[in-house]
């Protein structure tokens, strides 16, 4: 929070274009640290960072999701942490200091956002449901077509462009009903999975595999999730895959 908004804040580009900034950095240091000290023998596998060590148990960490918005001053970024032991993911935290808010989960515990236990919603229909999506061009950059959304768009009750981590906990939350982004990373979805699976919901890729690491991400309230992935069925694999 101290470099958020601040002149003269420090940003690069990675060799794959996104942003990063000494924010990123010194914030994944810090959990690296805090890490190293409590939990010596546990593996860490950071966004900015890469892996390090060699453990049944994994910490995955994102140390800003949202880092674009933090450059611009836009409040929606968070740290995002999560415990993976035996190759399941058991606890998620997802922490947006600049909304005040945090969410967490562990596995049969439920999820929260403070002492608030999370639900989703009941919506059953799609002419019923908000849904939440990342930009539209990002459908067409890492997709064979946006089409598909965009149809989905116009069948909803309400659409908003929210993106990032956001959405996902609005899911959680049963504020929105359905979310989905065309392309992700770990550590961008590790802890989110387990907060919306405890909140009731559904969590998988495009390719309906319920996984964090399948390179896209579609949460729902678990009624809406198979009307939403056969929506998007023919948004097609990345423009440069083989689609033969």
């Amino acid at each position: 929070m101290s470099r958020f908004r601040a002149n003269d804040l420090q940003v690069s580009r990675k060799p794959d274009t996104t942003h990063v900034t000494e924010a990123d950095h010194a914030t994944e240091t810090l959990i690296r640290t805090a890490l190293r000290s409590a939990r010596p023998d546990d593996a860490v596998l950071g966004e900015e960072y890469g892996s390090e060590g060699s453990s049944r148990r994994r910490w995955i960490v994102d140390p800003i999701d949202g880092t674009a918005n933090y450059v611009r001053g836009v409040p929606i970024w968070a740290t995002l942490i999560a415990l993976e032991e035996d190759g399941e993911l058991r606890v998620g935290v997802v922490s947006a200091p600049a909304l005040h808010t945090r969410w967490h989960a562990a596995r049969g515990e439920g999820a929260f956002s403070g002492a608030r236990r999370l639900a989703v919603s009941h919506v059953a229909d799609l002419a019923d449901a908000q849904l939440c999506y990342s930009d539209i061009a990002s459908w067409t950059t890492f997709r064979t077509t946006a089409q598909p959304m965009i149809d989905l768009l116009h069948h909803v009750w309400r659409a908003r462009g929210g993106g990032d981590f956001l959405q996902h906990m609005l899911v959680a939350e049963g504020a929105a009903d359905a979310a989905g982004e065309p392309v992700v990373n770990l550590w961008d979805l590790a802890p989110i999975l387990v907060i919306v699976e405890e909140a009731g919901g559904r969590f998988t890729n495009l390719e309906g595999e319920r996984t964090a690491d399948g390179g896209s991400a579609v949460s729902t309230n678990g009624l809406l999730h198979d009307a939403v992935l056969a929506a998007l069925a023919d948004a097609g694999p990345a423009p440069d895959e083989d689609v033969a």
